[in-house]
């Protein structure tokens, strides 16, 4: 029969071997934190979380903590279990009190602790595996954290202001070619784009980012403005963060699309120019035979087409949309495919069947979400980064959860 524990309460482990999970409450996500006498971790390596599920004597596997005390390196001093609201605006006050136990691998559970008494609280530490001389301990926390992953990280030592104190902000080949200028500013947008996913506990997730732009003739104010090159601009640090190879994969449609070089860092500014037109011939690419009014079904079935990995597409135009009952039918198709499609809209048009996307039925995942700007120069890299990514980690767990990763 198994121990109960009381917060606060330790016991030893006669277990090497053994297993942590969480059951019952609200719907969360399981991790952990690898920490040093001081409480900090050594580096990002010592997250154990659903985008890295491994390290050293841990493993994530399913829904457990795999741990083989045997294995910890003697730096590590405790392991901390750490659960998260999987849904936003959840906290763990609106259901019954979580249930976090440790098991043998046999599946016998050696000691249960009901974690009562949380409130407005979205991160706690369930548990806590901790050395004492040879022998590790378990101890009874359920230390609650109201402001989220962010306050959780800073009580560990690591600045959400500054996330590279942690883990390196991604850098990739081509930023040495910038100037002094403008590296700064893309290393201030890289930080925004990491507070992001470090705040939704998806830092150092990677998927490749696929740019569509609208080459629609009522676009033209916003090419002509150079709007449109500043949208190109602010988003290569997403993909600095997130693409394996840093690179941006561009699209532009209107009743056909165009397929176009990949974006890189140091080359960014000169495709904008090279690339950003609504008409005449540029490179090879007849613009006008790509057409002047929008039909979004075959660049949708085209990005389609080549999803075999973990793919985040950026989804930028001015309206239209207009063949409601197609397009839901292909977001119901597209929900079984690795993607998440995010939709932005420019302007104060007609954006159709977007509106409705968080409402659409039929799909195995939520695989889409949409908002829109009137004047996208207006908003800030922070807010743009955070609307941008805000459900995206959301997506990657519960494609996970559905077999659509792995």
């Amino acid at each position: 029969m198994a121990a109960a524990l009381v917060k606060g309460q330790n016991a030893g482990l006669a277990s090497g071997e053994v297993v942590l999970s969480v059951r019952g409450g609200v719907a969360a996500d399981l991790s952990a934190l690898l920490v040093t006498d001081a409480g900090k971790v050594r580096s990002d390596a010592d997250f154990v979380f659903f985008n890295q599920p491994q390290a050293p004597g841990v493993r994530l596997h399913g829904a457990g903590l795999e741990v083989s005390l045997g294995a910890v390196p003697v730096e590590i001093a405790q392991i901390r279990a750490v659960i998260t609201v999987a849904a936003e605006g959840d906290t763990f006050g609106g259901a019954t009190s979580p249930v976090a136990s440790v098991a043998d691998r046999a599946g016998n559970v050696l000691h249960e602790y009901v974690i009562d008494g949380l409130g407005r609280e979205s991160v706690v530490i369930a548990l806590e595996l901790y050395r004492r001389g040879d022998q590790w301990k378990v101890r009874a926390v359920g230390q609650g954290y109201a402001g989220g992953f962010a306050d959780l990280v800073t009580d560990h030592g690591v600045s959400v202001d500054e996330p590279e104190a942690v883990v390196e902000v991604r850098t990739v080949p081509g930023e040495a070619a910038l100037s002094f200028e403008k590296r700064q500013r893309l290393d201030m947008r890289k930080r925004e784009v990491a507070k992001v996913l470090i705040d939704k506990s998806a830092f150092g997730a990677r998927a490749r980012v696929v740019l569509v732009i609208d080459k629609t003739g009522s676009m033209e104010k916003m090419y002509r403005a150079g709007t449109v090159h500043r949208v190109v601009e602010r988003m290569i640090p997403v993909a600095t963060q997130l693409d394996d190879d840093g690179v941006l994969e561009a699209y532009l449609y209107a009743l056909s699309y165009v397929k176009l070089p990949d974006i890189t860092v140091e080359g960014g500014e000169q495709w904008a120019h090279t690339y950003l037109h609504l008409k005449g011939t540029h490179q090879g690419v007849d613009y006008n035979a790509i057409g002047g009014r929008n039909d979004e079904l075959p660049i949708m079935r085209a990005v389609i087409d080549t999803l075999t990995e973990p793919t985040l597409v950026l989804f930028f135009t001015d309206g239209g949309f207009a063949k409601k009952r197609e397009i839901a039918a292909v977001m119901r198709e597209a929900a079984h495919l690795p993607a998440f499609w995010q939709f932005i809209g420019l302007g104060t048009a007609n954006f159709g069947v977007l509106r409705t996307l968080d409402e659409l039925d039929g799909r195995v995942v939520d695989n889409a979400g949409f908002f829109a700007l009137d004047d996208i120069d207006q908003i800030s890299d922070a807010e743009l980064y955070g609307r941008l990514l805000g459900e995206f980690p959301d997506w990657l767990r519960a494609a996970r959860a559905a077999g659509i990763l792995r």
